[in-house]
């Protein structure tokens, strides 16, 4: 019972940012359109989801035409069954998680990230299956004092700390 695993690099530009989980229903793509444009109104996005019963089929909306087909690229390489996968601009994933967390269909969110992507997939008996995420680079080492400050005044200065 051994399965193949492989990793597949997620295409993207540096400042489009990519959210990727496991969802199940058929209502999700509606849902997390909804979810995306109450979060953030200027938010631009495409997403897609992969069927993993009955016709079998990636569906996808967004409201940015160039992002949908890259999120509907992404998912036909990942072709993992209840996957879902949301290219955005113009917001944070701190943003937007929460949101899509709450979307009753969703079970779970393997990263939410404007960093290089890859997803480790595995495949067995003709089925595939997200079994990790590889989100950026290895740690090159330890927070010092200097760092410490250019974190605290970085967060200041984009809003997200008074």
């Amino acid at each position: 019972m051994a399965a193949n695993v492989e990793f597949v690099g997620m295409e993207k530009d540096e400042d489009t940012s990519i959210i990727i989980g496991h969802a199940g229903f058929i209502k999700t793509v509606e849902d997390l359109y909804e979810a995306l444009t109450n979060a953030v109104p200027q938010i631009k996005f495409g997403l897609a989801f992969a069927e993993a019963s009955g016709k079998r089929l990636l569906r996808s909306d967004g409201n940015d035409k160039k992002l949908e087909e890259l999120a509907q690229r992404n998912l036909m390489a990942i072709n993992a069954g209840h996957t879902f996968l949301i290219m955005f601009k113009n917001a944070y994933p701190i943003n937007v998680v929460k949101h899509i967390r709450d979307v009753n269909e969703v079970v779970s969110i393997y990263c939410a990230t404007a960093n290089p992507v890859s997803v480790a997939i595995a495949e067995y008996n003709g089925k595939r299956a997200v079994v990790g995420i590889s989100d950026g680079d290895t740690m090159l080492g330890t927070e010092e004092d200097a760092d410490k400050k250019e974190r605290h005044d970085l967060l200041r200065k984009i809003g997200y700390k008074k």
